[in-house]
Parts: structure tokens; sequence; C-alpha cells
């Protein structure tokens, strides 16, 4: 499965950047840690709690 068919879920792991732009973790690593639309720098995402 390529990249970019991967599903960031909502409560899972993923990259953020200073102006969201939302990644997951292979892609993030792939990328050095710098967001390509901006060239900002990816951090961990808060996670949010999974809903009941």
């Amino acid at each position: 499965m390529s990249a970019a068919r991967l599903r960031i879920y909502l409560w899972g792991p993923a990259l953020i950047c200073s102006y969201e732009c939302t990644f997951c973790e292979s892609c993030g690593r792939t990328m050095d840690y710098v967001c390509p639309n901006c060239g900002g720098e990816l951090v961990a995402r808060p996670r949010r709690l999974e809903e009941s």
C-alpha cells in the first residue's frame, strides 16, 4: 500500500506543522520532518480521545 493511501485516524499518531498540515509518521520520516507545503517543522500531533 502506498503512503498516500494510509489513513490517519483522529486518535492515532500523526505529525503536524504550524499550519496544521497533517502527515502519517512514515511520510514525515521520509520528508525528514519538514512540511513540503510550508517548510515548517513536523512535530507529533496531540491525540484526541476516542469517541465513545
